[in-house]
């Protein structure tokens, strides 16, 4: 026999083996570990401002509001996105919808000049903000006064608490379907979406209760918390089962994509999208991490302020995860025959 024909008896005995999707496997599975490493230090290792909305009430354009708006700018070596109001109020109201992080308060005489932080809008934010305020307030000679408008709950120090049950509810969404596909594949189409619907309810009730009421780390509204991390289960569930229909056993690597490698580090959960990269800023608030960080995050601290736009993301990747998975069912590596034919094999 010729080496030729050798060369591909091997070649095809490997195809027909074990052994080819295993070595695939290693392969992506190392590249994975790269991504996920490389994702989460790009987004999350050294985070920079670079555009800083903040209110501002009173004369800041002449001293000393002046020399110390742009003495933070060069601090931050970033730009603070001033948004004039015409008094305290309506600026903490800015602050309580989430459309601007703190408020300068400029004096109308020689007093000080009143710098308010919101540690709930954002931990990192706050903490960069307030350290630049004191080291330019003494560099400039000007008097401040710092105050945190919206405290972190003593149980949560740091705001990660909000990240990680959001992180638990979409990690654990997409593992309970992949879980749903290796050990009830016989599942119809609708059945396996009630599945989904069920372990997305009972998962989200059991993630609010143990953070709540076991650990006492965040007072959650408890309902609101829980539907929330139950659309997130849900609509992560159904987005590996989309994946799923398209593309069979490989799904795992979009939904990882999606979900881990990009939407978690710009979900903006453990740090504040001001401070990451511009595009990933904006991505996350699309994806399903992000918009259950957004929804969950203005649940606990500002309540009667919720916005639709992050529930809309959520509905909307549901929605059409399931339209395609319903449409294209027949392609799905799982169900059972049903009607006639189901009862002549029986």
């Amino acid at each position: 026999m010729s080496d030729s024909r050798m060369s591909g008896s091997r070649w095809t005995t490997f195809k027909r083996s074990p052994f080819l999707p295993a070595t695939v496997l290693l392969l992506l599975i190392s590249a994975a570990a790269g991504l996920f490493a490389g994702s989460y230090t790009y987004a999350m290792a050294n985070p920079t401002p670079h555009s800083i909305p903040a209110a501002v009430t009173g004369p800041y354009d002449r001293p000393p509001a002046r020399p110390f708006i742009a003495g933070m700018e060069h601090a931050l070596s970033a730009s603070l996105k001033l948004h004039p109001y015409p008094n305290r109020a309506a600026a903490v109201r800015a602050v309580n919808q989430q459309r601007v992080f703190a408020v300068v308060g400029a004096p109308t005489g020689n007093g000080p000049v009143r710098m308010d932080v919101s540690a709930a809008s954002g931990a990192t934010v706050a903490q960069i903000l307030g350290e630049a305020a004191v080291s330019v307030g003494r560099a400039t000679g000007t008097a401040v006064v710092l105050h945190d408008l919206k405290p972190l709950q003593k149980g949560d120090p740091r705001g990660l608490a909000i990240f990680y049950i959001s992180l638990a509810a979409v990690v654990i969404g997409f593992i309970g379907a992949i879980q749903l596909s290796v050990h009830a594949k016989a599942l119809n189409p609708l059945e396996r979406i009630a599945f989904t619907v069920g372990y997305a309810l009972l998962g989200g009730f059991t993630i609010a209760a143990v953070v709540d009421w076991w650990l006492g780390a965040l007072r959650l509204p408890f309902v609101e918390s829980w539907l929330i991390l139950a659309l997130t289960m849900f609509t992560s569930g159904m987005v590996f089962t989309m994946f799923n229909t398209m593309f069979g056993r490989w799904a795992m690597l979009p939904t990882w994509g999606l979900m881990v490698l990009l939407g978690n580090p710009s979900s903006g959960g453990a740090v504040s999208w001001p401070l990451l990269p511009s595009a990933l800023g904006t991505i996350g608030r699309w994806l399903p991490p992000g918009a259950s960080v957004n929804a969950q995050h203005t649940a606990v601290y500002f309540r009667g302020d919720q916005h639709a736009f992050p529930f809309l993301v959520l509905a909307g990747w549901s929605v059409l995860a399931c339209a395609i998975f319903l449409v294209w069912r027949h392609r799905h590596p799982g169900g059972r025959p049903t009607g006639p034919a189901q009862e002549v094999g029986a």
